[in-house]
């Protein structure tokens, strides 16, 4: 299968192309109880965002910031992929200098948390995926 999500892919998602994949990957059942809002600063871009997880539902909010956020994350898109591509994390990133990190910062790790994986391959319809393959005879 091929991969999806290489470099050339991820640099030509936007931002909050990204952050709305982050809300399909949210398992609503782990995320039930918690809340929080982070402002995301993009400042070579010129972007800013709000990220905001409530009623176990993950959105954003292109083009504006939150007053009284629970944390807001100041980086540079390039420093952001490498975050997207899972090469580097928030917290690696503002440690090496290339982000920073204001307010509650555990909310990063409640969101990590938060989110599933899926199969890529799944099956759009039932009985779509094909016949599963044969056992192999005994002798």
């Amino acid at each position: 299968m091929p991969r999806s999500a290489g470099p050339d892919t991820i640099r030509a998602m936007s931002t909050e192309l990204w952050l709305d994949y982050l809300a399909i990957l949210l398992d609503s059942r782990k995320a039930e109880g918690l809340g929080f809002v982070v402002n995301f600063v993009i400042p070579d871009k010129d972007e800013r965002f709000i990220l905001e997880l409530s009623n176990s539902t993950l959105t954003n909010i292109p083009g504006f910031q939150a007053p009284n956020a629970d944390l807001t994350v100041t980086i540079n898109r390039a420093d952001l992929e490498l975050v997207m591509m899972r090469k580097a994390t928030f917290a690696s990133q503002a440690a090496a200098g290339h982000a920073r990190l204001d307010g509650n910062a555990k909310v990063l790790e409640q969101l990590l948390g938060c989110l599933s994986s899926f199969d890529p391959a799944f099956e759009i319809m039932p009985g779509t995926k094909g016949p599963a393959a044969a056992a192999p005879a005994k002798n």
